[in-house]
């Protein structure tokens, strides 16, 4: 290779990719790998990435298997949430978000171990490998960063069948009888479906796909209420109970799933250019923007509601293209922190089948609605009606100006 690399971290699954991966790294540049796997709560058991990895050479110091749950949620989920962000009207941005917190260690641990590099397994065609390396050059500018998808010339799964084959790499049989259906990638926040039956954007899921969200039809018949309360824009309780970011986040997962919500199909335009395809579920956290948007609907100014929605496009663009760690978007949170000030108290939802109503919403302490202004019934002077008068002619004097020229100009 090109330049000398004697340690590199390597962002590790233990699935067949990124084990092909190691393997070829310690080939490819003749280096010494530390893997590194974050458990962002993708419900799956972690132990057998690290008895993988030492079978394939990794040093028992150099396996790294860290619990990022609470991490994730409360410094990436909860505030992009506080911004109420959704990309293209409708994702949830539950891959992108992952990404920064993954690459942010992959850097912490290069650093702690005197590594030359990092490494990961994302591809060439999708988003991950822009999301991964941005993070990495905004905190350590000088990294070097190895993408193996953009180097070697294993670019299918035969090929990568083939090596690991051959290089005694363990297969797991969904491998060898012809692999499983779907790309599936998953968190606390989401799990998504890509590929195989879904390249085709005409095709309907297959119902056997979902994992954590039954049928809205099959949900039970009867609807269930849950009241989640909020402190400066974060959810920190359901039903009275007061639960970590993480658990909260899981217990609205189950809640949600139970009754059908939070499946999405959609194509959604990539950073690199394409279009892609991709089926998600996010139970939990359909609940928490419909709930969050909610206790803001009486608690903010309605002016810095109403500029928050012009800038939450941006914003979900910026986490979606990977400019987590950008100053663009630094300065954005900053300004929506700020708006969360106030946006304490609790909001009933009813759950059934497949949707989320909200039901109630009310704040002791920062509510701005006041039932004396709103009423249609006697309102004890507390509006005085005939000031719309005024209101209405001096924003209307623009439009009858102009009408009063059209009119002259058709006289003519």
């Amino acid at each position: 290779m090109a330049q000398q690399v004697s340690k590199v971290v390597l962002a590790y699954s233990g699935g067949l990719d990124t084990s092909v991966i190691l393997k070829w790294l310690q080939e490819a540049y003749g280096c010494e790998v530390i893997t590194f796997t974050a458990d962002i709560g993708q419900g799956e058991e972690l132990e057998p990435a690290r008895a993988k990895a030492l079978q394939l050479g990794v040093r028992p110091e150099h396996v790294f298997i860290d619990d990022l749950r609470e991490e994730f949620v409360r410094d990436y989920v909860f505030p992009m949430f506080r911004a109420n962000a959704v990309y293209e009207g409708e994702y949830l941005l539950g891959t992108s978000i992952a990404r920064p917190l993954i690459a942010k260690r992959l850097v912490e641990i290069a650093q702690q171990t005197g590594a030359d590099a990092i490494a990961h397994g994302a591809t060439g065609k999708g988003n991950d490998q822009v999301r991964f390396e941005l993070t990495a050059y905004a905190l350590k500018p000088d990294i070097r960063i190895i993408a193996p998808w953009r180097e070697w010339d294993l670019n299918s799964r035969e090929r990568l069948l083939a090596y690991a084959e051959a290089h005694g790499i363990p297969i797991e049989m969904k491998h060898r009888q012809g692999g499983s259906p779907y790309s599936m990638d998953a968190n606390l926040l989401h799990i998504s479906y890509e590929g195989r039956h879904l390249e085709d954007p005409a095709a309907e899921a297959e119902e056997e796909m979902w994992r954590w969200t039954v049928a809205p039809e099959k949900a039970p018949d009867a609807p269930e209420y849950v009241t989640l309360t909020f402190q400066g824009g974060d959810a920190v309780a359901i039903d009275g109970e007061a639960l970590s970011p993480a658990r909260l986040l899981a217990r609205l997962n189950e809640l949600g799933g139970r009754h059908g919500i939070g499946r999405l199909d959609l194509v959604e335009n990539r950073y690199v250019g394409m279009k892609s395809r991709g089926c998600y579920e996010t139970p939990g956290g359909t609940i928490l923007l419909k709930a969050h948007r909610a206790i803001e609907s009486i608690t903010l100014d309605r002016e810095v509601a109403h500029l928050k929605d012009e800038l939450m496009p941006r914003y979900a663009s910026l986490i979606y293209n990977g400019y987590w760690w950008s100053p663009e978007r630094k300065a954005l949170q900053a300004l929506i922190d700020h708006t969360q000030a106030h946006v304490n108290g609790w909001v009933r939802l009813k759950l059934y089948k497949g949707n989320v109503q909200v039901v109630g919403r009310g704040s002791e302490t920062d509510s701005l609605f006041d039932p004396a202004l709103a009423t249609f019934e006697e309102d004890a002077g507390a509006y005085d009606q005939r000031d719309a008068g005024g209101f209405i002619k001096l924003n209307a004097l623009r439009l009858r100006i102009g009408a009063r020229r059209d009119q002259r100009r058709e006289r003519r």
